[in-house]
């Protein structure tokens, strides 16, 4: 079999219309001898997580709500982020973490963990309370309890997730807002942790605009009093309204990066926060300890400008510590580093930034490639043994594997 699943594509495709479906489907593998991998987005996320040579299960049509309650949701994995939004925002709840991904499924963006920038909130893994799932032997459980840190953050290698129960919160309108600031002015002031939701990008390189950064908050909608623009998802990246990007000269150098919002943008949360970029496979993100943000900052520019290299801005986020045992924030505070490079002629630069991170007690994260695997991981994570644990009671045989989640996590 080969170790570039992506290659060849899956041997077979299922996609099962309800739970029973999914059992059945990973009961006919079992018999078979094959291996199973879940996906949705109709079988077309991107990513080594959701690729396999053998057999690829589609959640995509298990979807709906099934309970709004006081403050919790039952959802269908399959569901998406943007759709469950929307339920949400109709019964006047939202999701706590909103992640950049509306169209990845629910089960998906918990399972890999993504998160957002709200700083006192955790990723939408730490939002949940309870999954349902069919194990490695066909077998449906309800997961709570301990068991519950190793599923909200299980990459598929615990089972294929049919429903999970989110927490909720009020739903909030948000005023966002941007403007351009100096890093050491984040840094000094702590602006990442000031408002309800922040995000930073950042000019990493030897160029003029080294140190530069555009800092986005957003924070509760105030009374209105004036007409306020009102946003959706296709907004969020369309607007180049600075005439210095347009004029062409950011475009050739990088920075700025474009003005995502209108001057008085408003709305709800799902709305205006995500930046539903297209999945790029040169993508690198990391998880450092929230502490050590300032000297990953300093010692990666230092580390390409020696090199007369740079990065495309540098998007920061934060959130607090975990306690799902394979989440990159597990355990810690943590800042979240997104890195992106322009295709294999900057790889140098890619494995640059990943040893500066590496260094600083970093964790790549799930949703892009990295060339860890379990002796790393093990060192990286307390909970790592915990997981394996779990994993040996839940699919003993290793029916959710794949030559790609092998390396990672071992047989």
């Amino acid at each position: 079999m080969s170790t570039d699943p992506a290659a060849t594509g899956p041997r077979r495709t299922d996609r099962p219309l309800d739970e029973a479906g999914v059992v059945t489907a990973v009961r006919r593998a079992a018999e078979r001898g094959a291996t199973v991998r879940p996906t949705g987005a109709g079988g077309r996320a991107p990513g080594p997580l959701v690729r396999t040579e053998d057999v690829l299960l589609d959640v995509s049509a298990l979807t709906g709500v099934v309970e709004i309650g006081e403050d919790t949701v039952r959802v269908r994995a399959g569901e998406t982020v943007a759709d469950l939004c929307v339920a949400l925002a109709a019964a006047g709840r939202a999701l706590a973490t909103v992640p950049d991904a509306p169209r990845a499924t629910i089960g998906g963006a918990t399972g890999l963990g993504m998160y957002g920038g709200a700083h006192a909130e955790g990723s939408l893994s730490d939002q949940v309370r309870a999954v349902r799932l069919v194990d490695g032997r066909g077998t449906v459980r309800d997961v709570t309890g301990p068991d519950l840190d190793a599923a909200r953050c299980g990459l598929g290698a615990l089972g294929i997730a049919t429903a999970l129960e989110l927490r909720t919160v009020p739903l909030t309108r948000l005023q966002v807002h941007e403007r351009a600031v100096g890093i050491d002015e984040v840094l000094g002031e702590d602006l990442l942790v000031e408002h309800a939701w922040t995000e930073c990008d950042i000019a990493i390189g030897p160029s003029v605009h080294a140190g530069s950064a555009v800092l986005r908050w957003a924070e509760p909608e105030p009374e209105a009093t004036g007409p306020v623009e009102r946003a959706g998802w296709g907004q969020a990246v369309s607007r180049l309204a600075s005439s210095w990007w347009s004029s062409g000269v950011g475009l050739r150098s990088g920075w700025p990066p474009p003005q995502r919002w209108a001057p008085g943008t408003a709305g709800p949360p799902h709305e205006v926060l995500p930046d539903p970029q297209p999945w790029d496979p040169d993508l690198s993100e990391w998880a450092v300890p929230r502490a050590a943000l300032g000297t990953v900052l300093r010692e990666l520019g230092a580390a390409v400008a020696a090199r007369g290299r740079e990065l495309r801005p540098v998007r920061v986020r934060t959130g607090r510590a975990e306690t799902g045992l394979l989440h990159p924030a597990s355990g810690r505070d943590t800042a979240y580093l997104r890195l992106r490079t322009r295709g294999p002629a900057e790889e140098p630069v890619r494995r640059l930034a990943g040893a500066v991170c590496e260094d600083a007690d970093g964790r790549p994260c799930w949703t892009t490639r990295h060339a860890w695997g379990p002796d790393e991981l093990a060192v990286a994570y307390p909970g790592w043994e915990a997981f394996r644990a779990v994993r040996d009671r839940f699919d003993p045989d290793r029916r959710f594997t794949d030559p790609h989640l092998a390396a990672v996590l071992g047989r």
